[in-house]
């Protein structure tokens, strides 16, 4: 497994970040199939669009204070 993907995916979860958004972030880091529409939530797409990007840049935006 990538480092920088165990790296990513520990920090959103010891920052308390939405199941969604980790969710997303995966399959987008990952480069997997987006969910079918009915499934999408917003959490869901922006985790998939900076998962494709391997960004870790908006992880605070959905981490649950």
């Amino acid at each position: 497994m990538n480092q920088t993907y165990y790296d990513a995916v520990t920090k959103m979860e010891e920052m308390g970040c939405d199941e969604e958004y980790i969710q997303g972030w995966q399959a987008g880091f990952l480069q997997n199939p987006e969910r079918e529409e009915q499934r999408l939530t917003e959490a869901y797409e922006a985790g998939y669009g900076d998962g494709k990007e391997k960004s870790s840049d908006n992880f605070a935006n959905w981490a649950k204070s």
